[in-house]
């Protein structure tokens, strides 16, 4: 770490080309890294019988279909509510005025 003691006696443009060699050297050495690294993750897959793309693969979420609203204000068709989570404003206001949530019930 004889290097480290000297950089307040370099000059700016040897820090900066110091510098720019670091940022080389880091470069190459993490792309050294990943290939090592991908030739681990390679061997560890062909132990189980898997290839890397295999491995690798993003898998497909199960997509869940929105859910119906179950409830709607009387006189605004566009606030609804599915009644999961936390009642939106309008149904508790509603309900702060006497209303019963079965009120708000969309029948079919």
């Amino acid at each position: 770490m004889e290097l480290v003691q000297q950089l307040p006696s370099l000059e700016y443009a040897d820090l900066i080309k110091l510098r720019n060699e670091v940022e080389s050297e880091l470069k190459r050495r993490e792309s050294e890294e990943k290939a090592k690294a991908r030739k681990q993750i390679q061997e560890i897959a062909k132990t189980y019988g898997l290839n890397l793309e295999e491995v690798l693969s993003k898998t497909t979420a199960v997509v869940r279909k929105p859910v119906e609203a179950k409830y709607v204000h009387p006189q605004d068709a566009s606030l609804t509510w599915t009644g999961r989570g936390r009642k939106p404003s309008w149904v508790q206001a509603l309900l702060d005025q006497g209303h019963q949530l079965d009120e708000l019930l969309i029948r079919h």
